[in-house]
């Protein structure tokens, strides 16, 4: 039995078999929509092929074979950076507004310029916020050292926008718009790799441009959005470096005398998978992230044990007995020396302006204090002052038990418990609004639609991974255990959630399976042509159409709830009535 639509995905190898013919029991569950698992040839297995739209989409259209053919490959990159032109014209639109250092901003922006400018940051005065709005070239850099408790990396991207465009509102938020919006396009990348369909991928990315917690802090000169930023990045590195392990796989097995690929234990247990620059990008950016915020840590230390899970995954599938031996003699120490120590040597560089300049907060401890340490002759005394500084950073956070107003219980972050207000102003004298006030509020959150499904969409990818042995669903999974889990650790600490944000693209990616699903496979392609349910296959066709109906209603609902939201995200000022509308909790308020 063969497919009807040979150019909607690669064919199998030569004489690879497609599996037996459905039973009597299973042809008459198709009425139902049952689709059994179809085989699949070892190649696919260990390289899946994209898939592509059918021709009847483009006959619809009107649109001739050869110019579909030409947009299809295009669109892998056309449809990406459409949805990120969007996603940057909402992020970068009025960034200025408000014209206010709000939430932590008075840290961050301020330490920034001081970094930027003399290499450490200085110990501001209190109160200068207005006299930075109203005339930032009178206010002088500090030059005394100030205690700051996150790591440089942050403040050194935040600081280069205020190179580039001045110590305003509009140059602090620079870099983390434009940050926020290349996250986008690589989420898109990220989808289309893993699910091996353009239109998924551009999908997770649509859902990630119309989130209104990761839009908040797109424009908000905080650290938390360019953590979540390198570990995106770290993890579209190693999805990359798995396909390239994979292919090198498939390439060195044997083909037999029909050109079937077939498993070889040899191979699968001895081939050295060579230089793999792609696992190295990814130390680098995980240094990044844990040299930006420490909670970067937890992730280098998951996604590392993911990458090596999956060298596991690779070997077994190409034929290895003893897939786990393998990894450990051929993998596990070249994956550890590619990532652990790569992100830790990126962490000390991102120290260098605190080194060079001799003048950063306990810069001269292991000279005076210090001087008499039994490890002084070991180590020089920049590297001990730096291991004290980071033991003093380390006990202030884990110590950090005092109340706020915003604060809430990682428990509660998927259903939004409890969002943080950066910035709320009230107006008097609003003729519009029955109590004679307007508001305007920054109100970091996440689109309530989005996340609500998202919990629904992680107990599929939960089951996917558990019962499917899905690897895509568990890349997932880790990626929101990675950047969730370890707050569950401080609860007693002082904790909110916009650090939710660190994982907002992955639960982006949990809905968009989610609603790859509901839409089900191609009539004419994939799992449902190998058991002859084509275009003409009525029932396969009314799955589809109603699988598309119901996944465009969500979308659609989505998108509508953050322009419900935009005013909540953005600031704009609004009649007092309008705003209580929009306070749907009451521990929103």
């Amino acid at each position: 039995m063969t497919s009807t639509a040979p150019e909607t995905q690669r064919g199998h190898d030569a004489g690879d078999p497609l599996g037996e013919q459905p039973t009597s029991w299973q042809r008459r569950l198709r009425r139902f929509g049952h689709v059994p698992r179809p085989e699949t040839s070892l190649r696919d297995r260990l390289d899946p092929p994209y898939t592509r739209p059918g021709r009847q989409v483009w006959s619809v259209l009107a649109i001739p074979p050869h110019v579909a053919d030409r947009l299809v490959r295009w669109s892998g990159w056309g449809g990406p950076l459409l949805v990120t032109l969007v996603a940057g014209l909402l992020r970068f639109w009025k960034l200025d507004q408000p014209h206010a250092v709000i939430f932590d901003e008075t840290y961050y922006a301020k330490d920034a310029w001081a970094l930027v400018n003399q290499g450490y940051e200085g110990s501001w005065p209190k109160d200068v916020d207005k006299q930075i709005l109203n005339d930032p070239s009178s206010v002088p850099i500090p030059t005394d050292p100030g205690y700051v408790v996150h790591p440089p990396v942050g403040k050194w991207i935040i600081g280069f926008g205020e190179q580039l465009f001045g110590f305003t509102p509009f140059g602090w938020r620079f870099m983390v718009a434009v940050l926020g919006t290349i996250s986008v396009f690589l989420l898109c990348r990220i989808g289309r790799r893993l699910f091996r369909s353009t239109f998924l991928g551009c999908l997770a990315g649509l859902l990630l441009a119309v989130d209104g917690l990761h839009f908040v802090m797109s424009r908000t000169a905080l650290l938390d959005l360019i953590v979540m930023f390198f570990v995106l990045a770290a993890f579209g590195c190693l999805v990359v470096d798995r396909d390239h392990a994979r292919r090198r796989l498939a390439a060195a097995l044997p083909v037999d005398e029909e050109g079937v690929l077939r498993p070889n234990a040899r191979v699968a247990e001895t081939l050295r998978l060579g230089w793999r620059p792609w696992r190295l990008a990814a130390g680098v950016m995980l240094g990044l992230a844990f040299a930006t915020k420490w909670n970067g840590l937890y992730v280098l230390a998951a996604f590392g044990l993911m990458t090596v899970l999956w060298d596991v995954g690779a070997r077994r599938t190409a034929g290895a007995v003893h897939p786990y031996q393998a990894v450990l003699r051929r993998d596990l120490i070249p994956a550890f020396v590619s990532t652990v120590p790569v992100a830790i040597v990126t962490y000390i560089v991102s120290w260098t302006g605190w080194i060079v300049t001799d003048k950063g907060y306990y810069r001269n401890w292991a000279a005076t204090e210090g001087k008499d340490s039994s490890w002084s002759w070991l180590f020089p005394d920049w590297l001990r002052s730096l291991w004290h500084y980071e033991n003093q950073v380390y006990d202030f956070h884990v110590g950090l038990t005092s109340g706020h107003t915003y604060e809430s219980n990682p428990w509660s972050w998927l259903v939004l418990g409890r969002p943080v207000s950066y910035f709320y102003e009230e107006q008097t004298g609003c003729t519009q609004s029955s109590t004679g006030k307007c508001a305007a509020e920054v109100l970091a959150i996440g689109t309530p639609l989005l996340w609500w499904l998202a919990c629904f969409a992680l107990a599929y990818v939960v089951w996917r991974w558990f019962f499917r042995r899905d690897w895509r669903a568990g890349a997932i999974a880790c990626g929101v255990v990675a950047g969730w889990l370890p707050w569950f650790f401080y609860q007693e600490r002082t904790i909110f959630l916009f650090y939710a944000v660190v994982f907002v693209p992955f639960l982006c990616l949990a809905v968009t399976m989610l609603l790859g699903a509901i839409a089900g496979p191609a009539a004419g392609t994939g799992a449902r042509a190998e058991l002859g349910l084509t275009t003409d296959d009525p029932t396969g066709e009314r799955r589809r159409t109603l699988g598309a109906i119901a996944v465009g209603v969500l979308v659609l609902l989505i998108i509508w709830n953050f322009i419900y939201f935009w005013p909540l995200f953005t600031g704009t000022q609004i009649p007092e009535d309008l705003w209580r509308d929009r306070m749907w909790l009451d521990t929103w308020v």
